[in-house]
């Protein structure tokens, strides 16, 4: 199902139908301040099994997901001070954070190393979906298993067809990968240098 929804007002009975269908386990596609994201509720073992799926994804590799905001990070990740003011500098905006995750994270979505990344886009609609939601939501990019990265939301309900229940129509995205930052032992570490302004960290 392809539903249109304001970008910069999303209309709040058209997210809490988002939220209903991701609450019963089902997937989503949303758009963020980079790529369009294929998600589900981060609570959802099943449901991540579809993404994983839908990807076809190693599972030793875990998704990020979207918090949001920084009281929303701290429960799901240990947020030191020089973490904490590094991302209120930066957030909302197009950066993930690797982080310590906390036991609230769900174990395959964490890293040996204990480690999860994690964003807060600078998108209304996502926003929306992860308050009324309670919880965060995985964060893929919309695209096929050989890395075909999808910026039309018609193109990725084509494609995937009734393997995701929800395609969200957010308008256009920019279409740039997130910028990744390693905070974790408060060494930060540039790891991909993409969208967003990451000078700050040289």
């Amino acid at each position: 199902m392809l539903l249109k929804i304001n970008p910069e007002n999303p209309q709040m009975r058209l997210i809490r139908k988002v939220v209903d269908v991701l609450e019963d386990g089902g997937v989503i596609a949303y758009p963020t301040d980079t790529f369009y994201g294929i998600g589900c509720d981060i609570m959802n073992k099943k449901a991540i099994q579809r993404v994983y799926q839908l990807k076809q994804r190693d599972q030793k590799k875990p998704f990020s997901f979207i918090c949001s905001d920084l009281k929303n990070i701290s429960d799901y990740a240990k947020v030191s001070n020089y973490a904490y003011k590094t991302m209120r500098r930066m957030l909302p905006g197009p950066y993930t954070f690797i982080l310590e995750g906390s036991k609230m994270v769900p174990k395959m979505m964490l890293t040996k190393r204990k480690t999860a990344g994690i964003r807060v886009p600078d998108h209304p609609i996502c926003m929306e979906l992860v308050k009324e939601l309670g919880n965060p939501i995985i964060s893929t990019s919309a695209a096929t298993p050989e890395g075909e990265i999808f910026y039309d939301p018609s193109l990725i309900h084509d494609y995937f067809g009734n393997r995701i229940d929800i395609v969200i129509d957010g308008g256009p995205v920019s279409g740039e990968p997130s910028s990744v930052i390693s905070l974790y032992d408060d060494e930060p570490e540039v790891i991909r240098d993409g969208l967003g302004d990451v000078s700050i960290f040289e």
